[in-house]
C-alpha cells in the first residue's frame, strides 16, 4: 500500500481529517514520523515480524562477529534478536552438515563461560544487540575457515522513507498500521480514545499474529533428559 494513502486513511478514521480534505504538510510529517514509530516497535516483536532471514559468515577465528549494516553479518537494519542459530562443516558441498546450536539470552550467560578464548566446534552464541551494530560472540571461538556461522533473525520491517511508494509489507499489515495509526495521532491530538478504532486496531494485530506464528517442536532441556525420574522439589533428576 501507498504510504501516502495510509495515512490519509487513517487522519480519517480518527476524526482529525474530513472527506474532501487535505491534511497541513505538518499534520501529515507528524503522521509519518508516528508510522515509522510504529513500525520499530513491531519490528522488535516476532509476531509481528512476517518472516525471518538467516544471515551467515565465514569463521575467521575471531572472538566476536559485527552484526547490521555492512557488518560480518550484513543486513539491511541491526536485528534486535537472534532467534536461533547453526554452524556448518563441508560448506559448499553436497556433505554439508549443519549442527544447531544455543543462544545464549543473557551475557550473564555468557560471562559464566570459564575459558572463553578455546578454539573449538561452538555450541553457543550469544549475541550483544549493541548500537550501531551488534556483535555475536560463539562459543568455543570457532576454527578459522573450519565452519560457517548462520544466525536466523527478524527481518527488517523498513522504516518509509519515500511517501509516495509502496512500502512493501503484506495485505494484512494495512489495515492493522491504519487502525493503530488512527489510534496514536487521536493520542498526539489529545482526542479522547474511541473504542471503535481500538478494537479495529487490535483486531488487525491479531490477524497478523495468526499468520506469522510459527510454533518450533518442543525441545526438552538437557538437565531433564537423562535416565531416571525428576525431582520438581529439588530441580535435579535422579
Amino acid at each position: 500500500m501507498i504510504a501516502n494513502d495510509l495515512i490519509n486513511m487513517a487522519l480519517r478514521a480518527s476524526g482529525l481529517l474530513g472527506t474532501g480534505q487535505t491534511a497541513p504538510a505538518e499534520m501529515t510529517n507528524q503522521a509519518l514520523s508516528s508510522l515509522n514509530m510504529t513500525i520499530g516497535q513491531w519490528a522488535a516483536k516476532r509476531w509481528l515480524t512476517y518472516r525471518t532471514v538467516n544471515l551467515t559468515a565465514t569463521a575467521t577465528g575471531a572472538t566476536s562477529y559485527t552484526v547490521g549494516p555492512g557488518g560480518d553479518f550484513n543486513i539491511s537494519a541491526r536485528p534486535q534478536s537472534v532467534e536461533s542459530a547453526f554452524i556448518s562443516m563441508n560448506m559448499g558441498t553436497p556433505q554439508q552438515i549443519d549442527t544447531p546450536i544455543e543462544v545464549l539470552r543473557a551475557r550473564e550467560d555468557y560471562n559464566a563461560t570459564s575459558l572463553k578464548a578455546v578454539v573449538s566446534m561452538p555450541w553457543a552464541v550469544f549475541y550483544d544487540n549493541a548500537m550501531p551494530l551488534g556483535s555475536a560472540y560463539f562459543w568455543p571461538i570457532p576454527n578459522a575457515g573450519r565452519y560457517s556461522m548462520t544466525l536466523n533473525v527478524k527481518a527488517p520491517l523498513s522504516p518509509v522513507t519515500d511517501i509516495l511508494a509502496d512500502m512493501g509489507l503484506p495485505p494484512e499489515f494495512d489495515e492493522a498500521l491504519m487502525y493503530n495509526l488512527a489510534c496514536r495521532m487521536r493520542t498526539l491530538y489529545q482526542m479522547p480514545a474511541d473504542a471503535q478504532l481500538i478494537g479495529l486496531a487490535r483486531a488487525g494485530m491479531g490477524t497478523i499474529r495468526s499468520a506469522n506464528a510459527q510454533i518450533p517442536l518442543l525441545k526438552m532441556p538437557t538437565g531433564l533428559s537423562r535416565g531416571g525420574r525428576f525431582n520438581v522439589f529439588s530441580g535435579q533428576g535422579r
